[in-house]
């Protein structure tokens, strides 16, 4: 799938995230600072939008089970997760946040 825009930069608030459909995947999108990131919505331990979860600096927290990601790498934070969370490139062109689900973030 090539580059998708998303929504405006101001639907997501810094500090805040939601929850968009990319084609049919869900990817929750994340401002943090003014900085854009997005991942896999879904929590790689259980079936909970992380887009319901709760966002501490770098650090999003699933509330089903309080495992944690790092939103920029998606590495995991805090168990019981142990899959690390897949991240996607994010730009953003005339303030329109643009995903690429083909390419991993920081590509």
């Amino acid at each position: 799938m090539a580059e998708t825009v998303v929504c405006p930069t101001s639907d997501v608030p810094e500090g805040s995230v939601k929850r968009f459909e990319v084609g049919n995947q869900p990817v929750a999108v994340f401002n943090l600072g003014g900085s854009f990131y997005a991942t896999d919505d879904e929590c790689t331990h259980g079936s909970f939008s992380l887009a319901e979860g709760i966002v501490d600096g770098e650090i999003v927290e699933c509330t089903m089970h309080f495992g944690a990601f790092n939103i920029k790498t998606g590495a995991v934070e805090a168990p019981p997760c142990s899959i690390p969370l897949r991240t996607y490139k994010v730009t953003v062109r005339d303030d329109q946040v643009v995903v690429d689900l083909d390419k991993e973030a920081g590509e």
